[in-house]
């Protein structure tokens, strides 16, 4: 590929150019991490050399050395084995989240808010870029449904294990006797498809609606109909987009978006398997939620399905959601699984 590069009709195509680039540089990090690790795991097999070989007063020092080194590559081979689980079709593609408040009014629309900080927090966390599509203020306070494009590599392959329903237990703040309240939301996740994947939409099958859009904004946002609301009519989804000031801008974002869902959705209708989607979420309410963060009477956030727990409560809703994350991934690796399998027999 870098060969490739010095071709002298290499930069004719400009985009193509890119994109080739940015594979190259895709394949430089995953190749590069692997190659370096060898040659730490290298480093490491010589100092054990020169420990044997050394007199038994001199070896404490290199064994400290050689015990620091190890335990920094531990937490890399980490990183690593994480980066091999992302092999999907889309995993390497920007991600689209969307946040849908369950029954339960101001309850359920401050908790939705308080996901939409945590996976503000939690992109930051990673190095992404979040760009927030649309968000649909609560009557009273929070928000009933917000949709962001979660920019940077593998941000599909990581998020995708965040679809579900989402429980929390606390003390409200709405209610003035403190009595203990229990709240819903239902976190969605597709991939940002490329030009790779054909879907078309068809003028006839869709009903665009314009409107003004709400909330936050700068001058033109609020004062002009730029909000978009595309309806597909033989499906009965619906986006919306009002983050940018022009309504052929947010009309393109929409499109985006609904082709997204589109193809998540054929893909759904081709799988036995329906639940690993939009069946896994099922109703936004008791006995489907996927993970419980209990505030009251004690505190624990607990992954349902893959039984790991915390108690700092404060540093998941701060964005700390890599162990769940990592667990989830884990527990969809075959080899994981038949390790489980043959420890279980």
């Amino acid at each position: 590929m870098e060969a490739e590069m010095g071709a002298a009709t290499f930069w004719e195509n400009s985009e193509r150019a890119q994109k080739h680039i940015a594979k190259l540089n895709t394949l430089k990090r995953t190749i590069g991490g692997l190659v370096g690790f060898q040659r730490k795991l290298d480093d490491a097999s010589v100092m054990v050399e020169l420990i044997e070989a050394a007199a038994p007063g001199e070896q404490e020092d290199d064994a400290r050395e050689l015990h620091g080194a190890v335990t920094a590559m531990v937490e890399e081979l980490d990183q690593l084995e994480i980066s091999s689980f992302l092999t999907g079709q889309f995993d390497k593609n920007n991600a689209f989240l969307s946040i849908q408040a369950g029954a339960g009014g101001t309850e359920s629309n401050d908790w939705a808010d308080m996901l939409f900080r945590m996976y503000n927090r939690w992109a930051e966390r990673r190095g992404f870029t979040v760009e927030v599509q649309d968000v649909q203020a609560g009557d009273q306070a929070g928000i009933t449904k917000a949709t962001l494009l979660i920019k940077g590599e593998n941000a599909y392959g990581y998020v995708k294990a965040e679809r579900g329903v989402h429980r929390l237990v606390r003390i409200s703040p709405f209610d003035s006797n403190k009595r203990r309240h229990t709240s819903f939301c239902a976190i969605d996740i597709i991939a940002e498809i490329n030009e790779d994947i054909n879907i078309e939409v068809p003028d006839s099958d869709l009903r665009v609606d314009v409107y003004r859009s709400s909330g936050k904004g700068g001058q033109g946002v609020n004062t002009t109909d730029s909000a978009v609301r595309l309806t597909h009519l033989p499906t009965g989804l619906v986006v919306v987009c009002q983050n940018e000031r022009s309504q052929i801008k947010n009309r393109a974002s929409a499109l985006n978006v609904l082709k997204a869902r589109l193809y998540e959705k054929k893909l759904d209708e081709q799988r036995s398997e329906m639940e690993r989607f939009y069946g896994e979420k099922g109703e936004i309410g008791w006995g489907s939620q996927i993970r419980s963060y209990v505030l009251q009477p004690y505190q624990m956030v607990k992954d349902l399905r893959t039984g790991i727990a915390t108690s700092d409560t404060q540093g998941v809703l701060d964005g700390d959601l890599d162990r769940f994350i990592y667990a989830w991934l884990r527990a969809g690796c075959p080899r994981h699984r038949n390790k489980d399998i043959q420890m279980e027999e």
